[in-house]
């Protein structure tokens, strides 16, 4: 017994609906993955939340380390790509390394998701 295909006309229109916004350009693309790389660590997340939740969104490195339980160097890594990023600043004061949480560090985030 031979079945018979019915055949669609695929001419007849498009299969999915128009793009009603325009996408993410190519250099908007690596600034914002490299914007998310930052964030898509554990023990970054957990940094980013002490400063949030600190006094002023503000701490030293020094009282980072215990919270984490890594090392002071590994820490200060971890802190280097999260300002790099944009989402913390950093001040010196004395030998100790301050980091402040940049308010709109997270704008352009929050915007690829609310948009997408």
């Amino acid at each position: 017994m031979v079945t018979m295909l019915e055949v669609a006309d695929v001419s007849a229109g498009a299969c999915c609906a128009p793009l009603v916004r325009e996408p993410l350009g190519p250099d908007d693309a690596a600034r914002l993955a490299h914007k998310m790389k930052a964030l898509a660590d554990p023990t970054r997340l957990r940094l980013l939340s002490i400063v949030a939740a600190a006094a002023d969104q503000e701490a030293c490195v020094c009282d980072l380390i215990e919270p984490v339980g890594l090392s002071q160097p590994t820490v200060s890594h971890h802190l280097k790509i999260l300002t790099e990023a944009g989402f913390l600043s950093r001040s010196k004061r004395g030998t100790w390394a301050y980091y402040r949480l940049v308010p709109s560090g997270l704008d352009s985030v929050t915007q690829a998701l609310i948009s997408a």
